[in-house]
């Protein structure tokens, strides 16, 4: 195994990595929306966070070596899933791929942000 590190994406908050190579495969912790220049969430409502959260996971990967068209499955957790059609409209301009995915309301996120993702995709 091989962890991913990356200043481009949020430090981890907690005894984790931001990422891990086994294999042919990278996973990608869960990536809530934290600004990685400030440490801070990102103003904004649903949009604005997913995007943050995608770009998180995206720079993860691309410190693995892979990129967004490799993606094979994504995790999503909304804390509304009323968020679902905004959420979606955000998304697909990051995972070009169209991955399997998995994308659920949870009771509470991390920092009460509204959304987190994370990624497995091929090297």
């Amino acid at each position: 195994m091989k962890i991913i590190s990356t200043p481009n994406a949020p430090a981890a908050i907690g005894p984790y990595s931001q990422g891990i190579v086994t294999g042919n495969l990278v996973f990608t912790s869960g990536q809530i929306p934290i600004d990685p220049a400030s440490g801070s969430i990102v103003d904004g409502g649903i949009e604005e966070q997913a995007a943050r959260s995608c770009r998180n996971v995206l720079a993860i990967l691309e410190a693995a070596g892979t990129d967004a068209s490799k993606v094979i499955k994504t995790t999503c957790f909304l804390s509304d899933i009323n968020d679902f059609a905004a959420f979606n409209a955000v998304y697909e301009k990051y995972f070009i791929s169209a991955p399997a995915r998995s994308c659920v309301e949870v009771a509470r996120l991390p920092k009460d942000v509204l959304c987190e993702v994370e990624a497995i995709a091929e090297l």
